[in-house]
């Protein structure tokens, strides 16, 4: 190990300035009785530092430094950028959120609507709590709060007017992470060194510039496989045992495993392209007067970005039809093997539906690219970026003129200006009833009646229990009227009597505000036998008839 202290230099009764003492180890070889290790002592300032002291010093020097930067830096992730995989697995109950998330967004299914992921969360709580979990939120509690805290992504479904749920890049990671905790795999393996080397070696060729190492490699490389071909037509070449091919699968399965989390990664960079642009177009410098050029140009930022030229060569190879089916007939051969059937179902299930998914995501990602394009160039084009590029510099100035303000005015003080605020009503869809046809449905057979012989008089007096008999009421005013020159509603009514009851007084007054003479100060008594045989009385204005109703 290397070591230092920090002595002053009044300690010393040197002549040397002391700032930092080293002590370097180093095996003891004359002797061999202690087996230990001797310190060679280097007072910086003195000059005096053997050659390996100096070497190991360095090194020393250099492993502290690098780590205290490595400390810095992941203090600063886990205290300033809150990265989710922090979030994770410091958690109160981060098993629970590990096993929930991992088993309904990190399995077959990467993403789930909003709704149909609360319950099932809300099933599970039930189960936890019964396990002795402490879980006193709901479900859409723990929703939100994993979302906020980084591990949650929450987009519009495309095919429909609902939300969906999928887990970040930074989530899918820890729980990897979590998982070889849980399952852990073997530190090395054969067929990983294989892959190790196999792909130094091919890296080393082709990055060198020498056409002749190149030619040589490949003859090499050649020379090999006319060997490897040789030994199969004689029946030398063995077949690779069960217990290596197991190892070579588990292998691609892990490596396998990390392709959805880049996919979400990429993702996830395309939407800070795509935020970034806009940004630059806002804020009014040359950066953004060379993206309207490019943008009016037809250029497409969001492929030519890093993220979108990296997702564009892998979509490539994913897409490309002899290398798609190349890829699922070797699946399907090393699932037919025996060895496969080493493997757990979950994997079986992962590597069948691997080149599906892998379309699938690669297809996705490339709608969200072409429609943040588009998006882009619409956004240019309609010139709405010239609004918003005002509005932004309004509030960056109103920001700037409210800091020193807050120093000598509180938020709360009155200002002296009122401003009038527009509001929307809001309500509930729950709230809103739907028709039913069915509600208005006959459920009973329809009863059908023989024709008969119409009763006028039953249809009369069947009118008259629902209707004012207004032709009768104009008969007895005029029949009044022609025993005197004008008549009111009491008198009418003494001659011919309230045969509706209180419905003749109510026609008769609509027929004197239509065709008589009202004296609102002055009030009249009207009497009239209810249906039930019972004498009533009211006092109304006086209304005159004074000729004939028509």
């Amino acid at each position: 190990m290397v070591g230092r202290t920090r002595t002053p230099a009044s300690a010393s009764r040197r002549a040397v300035s002391w700032e930092w003492v080293w002590l370097v180890p180093r095996q003891l070889t004359h002797g061999g009785t202690h087996g230990g290790a001797s310190f060679v002592l280097d007072v910086r300032g003195s000059g005096y530092l053997d050659r390996v002291g100096t070497e190991r010093a360095m090194e020393g020097e250099m492993s502290g430094t690098a780590v205290r930067l490595a400390a810095l830096e992941l203090r600063r992730v886990r205290d300033t950028e809150h990265h989710p995989g922090w979030a994770l697995i410091r958690a109160e109950n981060a098993p629970v959120a590990a096993a929930i998330l991992g088993t309904y967004l990190a399995g077959d299914v990467r993403r789930r609507p909003a709704a149909e992921l609360a319950e099932l969360v809300e099933s599970e709580l039930d189960e936890l709590r019964e396990a002795g979990f402490d879980l006193p939120r709901t479900a859409h509690a723990y929703l939100a709060e994993w979302r906020a805290q980084g591990l949650l992504i929450r987009r519009a479904a495309d095919e429909s007017r609902t939300e969906t749920y999928e887990l970040t890049a930074e989530a899918l990671g820890a729980l990897r992470f979590l998982d070889q905790l849980r399952t852990p795999r073997q530190a090395a393996t054969q067929s990983r060194l294989a892959t190790i080397s196999a792909a130094l070696r091919s890296l080393a060729v082709d990055s060198d510039p020498d056409v002749t190492v190149r030619l040589t490699a490949l003859e090499e490389e050649r020379a090999r496989l006319d060997e490897r071909i040789a030994r199969l037509r004689s029946g030398e070449e063995p077949v690779v045992d069960r217990a290596a091919a197991i190892e070579r699968a588990r292998d691609v399965v892990q490596l396998a495993e990390e392709v959805p989390a880049d996919f979400a990664r990429v993702r996830t960079e395309l939407d800070g392209v795509n935020r970034s642009l806009r940004e630059s177009i806002l804020d009014g410098d040359t950066v953004q007067g060379r993206v309207l050029a490019e943008v009016f140009r037809g250029v497409d930022l969001i492929a030519e970005s890093n993220a979108g030229r990296t997702f564009a060569a892998f979509a490539e190879l994913v897409l490309d039809a002899e290398a798609g089916a190349a890829f699922a007939d070797a699946v399907g051969q090393v699932l037919d093997r025996e060895f496969a059937r080493e493997l757990s179902p979950a994997q079986r299930r992962f590597l069948r539906g691997l080149l599906p998914a892998l379309v699938d995501a690669s297809l996705e990602v490339q709608v969200t690219m072409a429609a943040f394009a588009r998006s882009l160039r619409r956004f240019v084009h309609s010139q709405d970026y010239l609004s918003d590029r005002v509005l932004r510099r309004e509030l960056t100035q109103t920001l700037a003129a409210a800091l020193p303000a807050a120093a000598t005015t509180r938020p709360w003080a009155p200002s002296g200006i009122e401003l009038s605020l527009t509001s929307v009503p809001l309500a509930s869809v729950g709230a809103i009833q739907l028709y039913d046809p069915q509600e208005s449905e006959v459920s009973g057979d329809v009863e059908v009646h023989e024709d008969t012989e119409v009763d006028l008089d039953a249809l009369r007096a069947l009118a008259r229990e629902t209707e004012i008999d207004m032709a009768e009421l104009r008969a007895a005013v005029n029949d009044a009227l022609a025993f005197a020159r004008d008549v009111t509603i009491a008198e009418v009514l003494d001659r011919h009597g309230a045969t509706q009851g209180v419905a003749s007084v109510v026609g008769l007054l609509a027929l004197a505000a239509r065709h008589g003479v009202a004296h609102p100060e002055a009030r009249e008594r009207v009497e009239w036998t209810s249906v039930s045989g019972v004498p009533r009385e009211a006092r109304i204005p006086v209304h005159t008839f004074t000729g004939r109703v028509p």
